[in-house]
């Protein structure tokens, strides 16, 4: 059976928060409401997009309106890829897992369909087997059956599998799927939410070689 690693993608795979702040600050700018920089919003990320969003109108005193999320997702959806880059590494160290024969998967609180267009705009689209969104199950992380589901979906069982991503809702889902996980300290979480991990990495070609040491 083929190893497996799952990836989480704001923070892990792409730099997001740029086009994040952007839309989210077009949706505050519509509300006559003040905008976010990027450490305020890289904050905010890893909930998914109604949780970001409910989460920069509490940051102002409100709450969002009824088409606040709505607005913004569809904002979002045609601007993921304008300023979002990939971390030093991602390609050739996913292209070199590929070539071992790994198999690969996003999962992402992320909306599949952002999330898959994200990939394909940046090229990584080509190395996964599967994306597991925010929408793609009826659950989402820190719930371990959103990932249970994603490594179905890549073909893959957890006893060869391991998860990496930057937020606590990564390391929790996957000691609830059985799945190690590697915190990716180069991303947004705070490395307090690495408390439970298998290993934190510094990077991504780190990352990489922790992989392949817990699934030899």
């Amino acid at each position: 059976m083929a190893r497996t690693l799952l990836l989480d993608l704001d923070g892990t795979l792409v730099d997001t928060v740029p086009d994040l702040a952007a839309a989210l600050n077009r949706l505050m700018a519509s509300r006559d409401l003040p905008p976010f920089g990027y450490a305020e919003t890289a904050g905010m990320v890893g909930d998914g997009v109604a949780r970001l969003v409910e989460k920069a109108f509490a940051a102002r005193g409100r709450t969002p309106d009824a088409t606040a999320i709505a607005v913004f997702s569809a904002d979002y959806a045609t601007h993921a890829a304008v300023e979002s880059r990939l971390y030093p590494g991602v390609e050739t160290t996913l292209m070199s897992l590929t070539d071992e024969g790994w198999r690969l998967a996003v999962c992402t609180n992320k909306p599949e369909g952002a999330a898959r267009s994200l990939l394909e705009a940046l090229g990584l689209a080509r190395f996964m087997a599967a994306v597991g969104g925010g929408d793609s199950f009826p659950v989402r992380k820190p719930d371990p059956a959103h990932m249970t589901a994603t490594l179905l979906a890549a073909g893959g069982v957890a006893e060869r599998a391991v998860m990496a991503g930057d937020h606590a809702n990564d390391v929790v889902a996957a000691r609830g799927a059985g799945l190690p996980c590697i915190f990716a300290a180069w991303g947004y979480g705070p490395e307090s939410m690495a408390e439970g991990a298998a290993a934190v990495a510094r990077n991504v070609v780190e990352m990489a070689e922790i992989a392949r040491r817990l699934v030899p």
